[in-house]
Parts: C-alpha cells; structure tokens; sequence
C-alpha cells in the first residue's frame, strides 16, 4: 500500500495510526479530522476539564517527542467515499485516493428537537462543547441535565461540586439500566440523592421554554422545572452518514467483522462509529468506551495490512469507567443475559462493593464500586473465560 487514509482524529483514529507504524507501514499516512484540535482525551471533558481542574494542554494524547510521520488535515470533514476510485470526499471540494482507509469517524451527540438556536441548552460531546459549558457552569444557577446516563451523571457530579443546583431527567425507571441492569443501575443512581442531587425517573421532557434562552424545563406529567442551563444527555449517533451509498454496509454504525474488517476490501473501521462482531456472543456490538477505541485498531490495522489474512483473536470484554461524587465506578463485561448478580464484597449500601453478573454459573460481566483491587483480578479473569 503506497497510501493509507485515516477519517477521524480521535482516540481511535490515533491509535489506527500508532499500530500502523509498530506494524511497518512506511507508506504515505494522511489522517482527516472534522475538529481543528490534533488528538484529545474526552473522558476528562465531563469531569476535571469540566470542574477547571484540568487544562487544554493536559488533555493531549500525543507524547511532545512522538513523530508518526503523518500528515494531519484538521477541520476538514468528510462527505463521501467513492468505492470505484478509493477516494474520500472532502467538504471543501478535495478528494484523497487512498490504497487503504481506516473510518474512525465516531459519534456525535444527540440534540433535543427544537432547541437550536436556544442559548443556555448544551450537550457534550468535543472540546468546544466542554468550553461552552464549562463557561456558563462557572456562573452557578440551575441545572437540569436531560439523560440519567454516564454522561448526565458526571457533568451532574461536576456541577453539584461547584455548587450548582441540580436536578437530572430520565424517562426511564432506572439509570442505567441498560448498561448496568435494573439492580445495579438503580445503585449506582442513587449516588445523586446521597449528594441531595434530584432524580426525577419515568418521565419524558415535553420541551423547553425560552425565546432565546432557556428558562425551564417542560416535563410530559406537566411539571416545569426551572432552568439557567440545560445539558442534554440522551446518548449519540454514529457518524457514517457520509458512508450512504458507498458500498459500506451501514447497521448500527459500520457492520464489521470480529477484526474491523468492512463489506469493502481494504476498508476496516474503528471507534465509537463501528460495530464489530462478537464471536463469543455471536452478535455484533457498537462499543463506545475509550478501552476499545485504543485497543481494537491494532487487530484492524492487522486486517488492513495482511489483506485479511492476520487472524483477528478474541476481542477483550468491553471496560469503562466512571466517576461520580468521588466514587470510582468500573465494569467490564456485558450485563445483558445475566441471569443473576451478586455481591461478592462490600455492600452497596456503603458504595463500595463488587458485584459478579453470571449467565448459567458463568461469569459475564464485573461491577465495583470503589473496589479497584478487586475490580483488576476479576477483570482478568473475565478476560481468560473469554479468551
């Protein structure tokens, strides 16, 4: 290969580029990103970016002596991928031919309806939008934060600590419950009322009133809650509409194989934007956690440069974590199918515990809570079971 193009400047797209390095590539590298920011960490923007704890310059994921030999185009976005050429589409009319291409384009937050143009209402997704509402947080007031999720929950967390009044929205009975399930989703909620942070569950947001910004929250029971700033929460989209009509089998993002691999030969995706193919469940899964998006380029990258033929392994079970209100939350795994939960150490009540997901007897998936010790062996050794 004479030209390798990566879309999407990300974690993900950063790691694609390393890999492809480690692994020999010393072809042209021309990495494309929609943001005009070289490569940054998300997972601080909702937490000690957020709280001002944090800088800019902190939150660069390239070393200041790492040179990749690649050439990055920033705050160019891409608007297609023409299969007969091998040529990505660049908004601003260029277009790049490329022997082999990594889509590493993400995602990007959901927006409520209705609500452009109205100031106060964020969501939080890129460093601009951690600007925009680390500014506005720095005043004080009301906030509503729309989505009960891991995002809604850290920028409630953050802002309870500057002293914010707070009150989060979920239309479903329990926070994550998806990730989590039931039991454990409603534990790990409840850290919001153990910091006299409101809850309102199973109850969906009408709309917002404002002429040009915000001044409450209109709930679907009739409620209003007032409001100085809204953050809206409600999970995001994979960014592949540029894909439509490429040939690129588009389900739930990218449809991929278990090593990245695309309908399309020389085409692997990666990140938050792909949707690769477990074979331990035997189903394909989009994860959006920063683990993956590091790890799993490098089986890709693998693909990309053997023409298929590298053999892809078993991917590691999915791990993120999260902190809200001083307690370090982790999981790894997946909780759907579990056909049991318990606690093996600590008690929920106390917030610090570790909690085992079985499916017929079989570990599944592992929840602590302020149990990091104990979290890392029983990671491990979900890994091995897999492996």
């Amino acid at each position: 290969m004479r030209t390798v193009a990566v879309v999407g400047a990300s974690l993900a797209g950063l790691s694609a580029v390393r890999s492809l390095r480690k692994r020999g590539y010393d072809g042209r590298l021309v990495v494309l990103g929609d943001e005009p920011h070289r490569p940054y960490d998300r997972p601080p923007l909702s937490k000690e970016f957020l709280a001002g704890d944090m800088g800019e310059a902190d939150l660069a994921l390239e070393t200041d002596d790492e040179d990749l030999q690649a050439e990055w185009l920033f705050g160019v976005r891409a608007t297609g991928l023409d299969r007969e050429t091998r040529s990505v589409k660049l908004a601003d009319g260029r277009s790049l031919r490329a022997d082999g291409i990594v889509i590493a384009t993400g995602a990007a937050a959901r927006a409520l309806p209705g609500t452009d143009g109205l100031a106060g209402v964020h969501t939080l997704r890129t460093l601009d939008d951690a600007r925009a509402l680390r500014d506005e947080l720095a005043l004080g007031g009301r906030l509503v934060v729309i989505g009960g999720g891991f995002i809604g929950a850290e920028v409630a967390s953050t802002a309870y600590g500057m002293g914010l009044d707070v009150t989060v929205v979920e239309a479903a009975p329990t926070p994550l419950a998806g990730p989590l399930g039931e039991t454990m989703g409603g534990v790990v909620s409840a850290l919001h009322a153990d910091h006299a942070v409101r809850l309102l569950c199973g109850v969906g947001v009408k709309g917002l009133s404002g002429e040009t910004r915000v001044n409450a929250v209109l709930l679907e029971d009739g409620r209003t809650l007032p409001a100085d700033i809204v953050v809206v929460g409600v999970g995001a989209r994979p960014c592949v509409d540029w894909l439509e009509g490429s040939g690129v089998v588009l389900e739930n993002g990218v449809k991929c194989g278990a090593d990245g691999r695309t309908s399309l030969a020389g085409v692997v995706a990666v990140g938050d934007c792909a949707n690769w193919y477990d074979p331990v469940a035997g189903v394909h899964r989009r994860v959006e956690h920063w683990t993956g998006a590091r790890e799993r380029p490098d089986a890709a990258v693998a693909t990309l440069l053997s023409g298929g033929a590298a053999e892809p392994g078993v991917p590691k079970p999915p791990y993120f974590w999260s902190d809200q209100y001083g307690v370090k939350i982790q999981f790894a795994g997946h909780s759907a199918g579990a056909d049991s939960v318990t606690v093996e150490e600590g008690s929920p009540d106390s917030r610090s515990f570790l909690a085992v997901y079985r499916r017929a007897g079989h570990p599944v998936a592992v929840l602590g809570m302020n149990q990091p010790r104990l979290f890392t062996r029983w990671r491990k050794q979900l890994a091995a079971a897999t492996s």
